[in-house]
């Protein structure tokens, strides 16, 4: 009887059976289908069908920014060719992996690269390769059985933040430490790992961070998911000494949303690679990329550093300066161009107003905005608390995200905020 096999035996003797046998075994199928004196017909075209006004969705220019909530960025044409391509072509998924890491390295200047499916999943998986280190039963047994193993992450308190599930989904508990001497006092036998959140300022500087840690043998995970531009991020972090930097794929790079980047050690990439998709029995198997999306962020990557920082800077400001110049036609609205220190460090153009003489609030000029025709998405920070770290609120304050507008998009949004503060204008 012919050994059966499992899904787990395909993941590790496909790459024998693809090579041994696909060539053959697609030759012979070509050749029972297709008669040898037959022409092959060439399928028409597929007419593209829009599926969000199938569904009944209405979509909006983004004036907000790179949120997932908001469906993140768009890809450059260049980044949708390249993952329309290999959505034609089936590989080995595991080939795929290694041969996109080892491309991203050698271009990104780090020991090795990842393609997860977003920040997050990075962060899971970095803490992931920490505790297990390509211990095969540790990577079985994490989260619920931890016998063994180190398992506590040591984040500032400043530092904690909704994505700590990204790491707990691993079974680590997170210590909290405020202050140098405490940052030393925390590290035990059972620490795994720190964690430092790029975006967000607090006591202890990157660099101590990294000093304290390494002198304890400890890895350092710096969480830099929205922090590209300017483009050099993309290895600063890695030869600053952070053992592994996460990137979000789908924001300033501009690839598919549900891709990222994790990248550092080569031997913690691996690691974290063992934790992965398509590998069954992991704490990563949901944590699936497709063919589609590591093509996608490889091409992006290409994309971003064919970019110049000061070129996109120039260019935002330009959008931010057209927008500008319909506000200020409204009476007592001023405006000026804020750059963010760390996260989304691109040109924003943020208006004000004497709300005594324009009667409104931002969040009421946001919904205004959203109900009108095109439908406009301002930065969810506008008339309330910042939405990102960096970036100012005010209940009478507009922020407005240039970064994303298409061409000739940032004209309809000027109009439309001229309009609509306008309307809420009295002498």
């Amino acid at each position: 009887m012919p050994e059966k096999m499992s899904r787990r035996k395909l993941l590790r003797k496909g790459s024998e059976a693809i090579v041994a046998g696909g060539v053959g075994a697609c030759a012979a199928a070509i050749a029972g289908a297709v008669p040898a004196t037959g022409a092959v017909a060439v399928p028409a075209a597929a007419k593209a069908v829009d599926y969000y006004e199938k569904l009944g969705l209405v979509s909006f220019i983004n004036a907000a920014g790179t949120y997932t909530i908001l469906t993140a960025s768009i890809m450059p044409d260049e980044v949708q060719a390249a993952v329309a391509l290999a959505a034609k072509k089936p590989v080995h998924l595991l080939e795929l992996h290694e041969a996109a890491g080892n491309y991203l390295a050698k271009k990104l200047r780090c020991g090795g690269a990842l393609v997860t499916s977003g920040a997050s999943a990075g962060l899971t998986l970095g803490t992931a390769a920490c505790i297990t280190m390509g211990n095969k039963d540790a990577i079985v047994n994490i989260p619920t059985d931890l016998s063994g193993l180190k398992n506590e992450v040591i984040v500032q308190k400043a530092h904690r933040y909704e994505y700590d599930h990204a790491m707990r989904n691993c079974g680590v508990k997170v210590i909290e430490v405020e202050t140098v001497e405490q940052y030393q006092n925390a590290f035990s036998e059972k620490t795994v790992m720190t964690n430092f959140f790029n975006a967000e300022d607090a006591p202890i500087s990157r660099e101590e961070w990294i000093r304290v840690a390494h002198q304890h043998g400890v890895p350092c995970f710096n969480d830099a998911a929205a922090d590209v531009p300017p483009i050099a991020n993309l290895w600063n972090y890695t030869q600053m000494g952070f053992d592994l930097v996460a990137f979000s794929g789908g924001k300033g790079m501009r690839g598919p949303q549900c891709a990222g980047l994790i990248l550092g050690r080569k031997e913690l990439i691996e690691a974290a690679r063992l934790n992965n998709s398509p590998n069954s029995n992991a704490v990563g198997r949901g944590l699936k990329v497709a063919k589609e999306d590591i093509i996608g962020m490889v091409a992006a990557v290409d994309w971003f550093l064919s970019q110049d920082d000061a070129n996109m800077e120039t260019e935002f400001r330009k959008r931010a300066d057209r927008i500008a110049e319909q506000v200020k036609k409204v009476p007592t609205v001023e405006t000026t161009v804020f750059i963010p220190p760390v996260a989304n460090r691109v040109p924003h153009l943020l208006v004000t107003y004497d709300p005594a003489r324009v009667r409104t609030t931002g969040q009421e000029v946001m919904q205004k905005m959203r109900e009108g025709k095109p439908r406009i998405e301002l930065n969810p920070g506008t008339g309330g608390a910042p939405a990102s770290a960096g970036l100012p609120g005010g209940e009478n304050t507009i922020i407005v995200g240039v970064w994303m507008l298409q061409p000739g998009e940032d004209l309809i949004v000027g109009r439309r905020l001229r309009e609509v503060l306008q309307s809420a204008a009295h002498s």
